[in-house]
């Protein structure tokens, strides 16, 4: 007779909303700070009196830095036991920011970016691991809920704080920010967060599987923020593509001779975890590319001040706010697959209207159509996030968020990119219009085709995919 599944953990709902919330507010003071910070790159520039086109290292030293520590994460929260890497990952991420808000000169920033990328590249998945760890698969849904919300708050409330400091302070309060939240953050975790440990993929650490694959990461990242910018040579921007696929290469025929490699691409074996995966990373391109195109576009095309876009953009985090109460029901009435094939359609038209905006449209009517994109948005990303875990077992789980959070990263990431790209081919097409208005709407069409691209994968999940998560239903394997 085959052995039963584990039991699943037994939380209160209290709880569970305490422990999302812990975790939420945390990765929120991460993906706040990445977005603020560019905001603030020109005051810093003139402050260090140099060229503002040289603070752009602050921001690639960052996300480097967070692409290469990503990978070990999973084994770390085995090793050490998520609560203690996820506390831990806090005070780094903390600390870091306390010397960047005193840093005297560029290079000292610099390095305490990637103190704080350190530490951000363990908030994250361990963060989500806590998370899951904690609750049982019918509690996934609500919990995902309340974990979504960082990742969209954060790029639409950064840019306009950032502003504000700026404008009306000093720089260095960018990081200051962050430490009475971290200081909250840690004696939040040590008092409500339970410590739930589980039994990992063990073992010694996959020293070379991390080189190869933080090199691959690396690599890519630093091509990404590089393409296109004039920073360095177009040559070195190729030679980091090259050599990040490379690495990555290397990497797959490593990882298909060890028994526990620091990403597990076996993972992608489970159905509904590879269609979360290529799905999601599809509408995560667009999706990173919105905060990047619509600041520009009501800025500089519609002349609005960054206040006013900033109030306008702020709309789509009132829709995902919006959204919490609903997602739990739909995804019980029409399950995952519906959910994420019909959403999909509603959020890429939503996206796609976005394209017609223009400097006669009152900003109210703006803000109610980013309103309604921002509830689309975050329901795709909760049912993304929350089934990607629904058929793993539970030892599994910290190679699941590692290899999610890893390609998470490189999709938003991409986002900035294709944003970019769509509005240099747009450009070229129709040769650089004085308004600029018919590049940014052909931008957001592709930047809308590339999300449409999710929708056939979601079409193939099996219809019951993700019961467990939501219905009364025995504990999937």
């Amino acid at each position: 007779m085959a052995d039963a599944p584990p039991p699943e953990p037994e939380m209160p709902a209290w709880r569970m909303r305490t422990t999302a919330v812990i975790v939420a507010v945390a990765l929120f003071m991460q993906t706040l700070d990445s977005t603020v910070v560019t905001t603030a790159l020109p005051a810093m520039a003139r402050s260090f009196r140099i060229n503002p086109l040289d603070m752009s290292v602050c921001v690639t030293s960052y996300l480097i830095a967070l692409s290469v520590f990503i990978p070990a994460s999973g084994w770390v929260a085995d090793r050490f036991g998520a609560r203690q890497v996820f506390r831990a990952a806090i005070i780094i991420f903390t600390l870091g920011s306390i010397v960047c808000g005193i840093a005297p000169n560029l290079l000292v920033l610099v390095m305490a970016r990637v103190v704080q990328g350190a530490g951000g590249a363990m908030m994250l998945p361990v963060g989500r691991l806590l998370l899951l760890r904690s609750v049982s698969r019918a509690q996934m849904v609500t919990a995902m809920t309340w974990l979504t919300m960082p990742a969209l708050l954060g790029p639409v409330l950064g840019p306009p704080l950032g502003g504000f400091i700026v404008s009306f302070a000093s720089w260095r309060w960018v990081f200051d920010i962050n430490v009475p939240v971290g200081v909250a953050g840690v004696a939040a975790v040590s008092l409500f967060i339970p410590d739930v440990r589980e039994e990992g993929r063990g073992g010694h650490l996959d020293t070379l599987g991390l080189v190869l694959s933080g090199l691959a990461m690396a690599l890519l990242m630093a091509g990404m923020e590089t393409l296109g910018r004039g920073l360095v040579p177009a040559f070195w921007t190729v030679f980091a593509f090259m050599a990040g696929v490379g690495a990555c290469l290397a990497y797959w025929r490593h990882a298909r001779r060890m028994d526990n490699p620091v990403l597990d691409f076996t993972l992608f074996k489970v159905d509904t975890f590879r269609v979360s995966v290529t799905a999601g990373s599809f509408f995560r391109v667009s999706v990173g590319a919105l905060p990047f195109l619509l600041p520009l576009m009501l800025q500089l095309g519609f002349g609005k001040s960054p206040l006013q876009s900033g109030m306008i953009t702020f709309a789509a985090a009132a829709g995902a706010f919006a959204m919490k109460l609903a997602t739990q029901p739909l995804l019980s009435r029409f399950g995952f697959r519906a959910v994420l094939m019909w959403n999909g359609v509603a959020a890429v038209a939503s996206m796609a209207v976005t394209a017609v905006f223009s400097p006669a449209w009152p900003g109210l009517l703006m803000s109610l159509v980013l309103f309604i994109a921002g509830f689309f948005r975050s329901l795709q990303f909760t049912a993304f996030n929350a089934i990607a875990y629904g058929d793993i077992a539970r030892p599994r789980m910290a190679a699941a968020t590692t290899l999610y959070a890893t390609v998470q990263q490189l999709s938003l990431t991409m986002g900035v990119v294709v944003g970019a790209a769509s509005l240099e081919i747009s450009g070229w097409a129709f040769g650089h219009s004085a308004s600029g208005l018919l590049e940014y709407r052909v931008a957001f069409l592709i930047v809308s085709g590339v999300a449409a691209l999710a929708i056939p994968l979601c079409a193939r999940l099996p219809e019951a995919a993700g019961d467990a998560l939501t219905r009364s239903a025995p504990p999937l394997r």
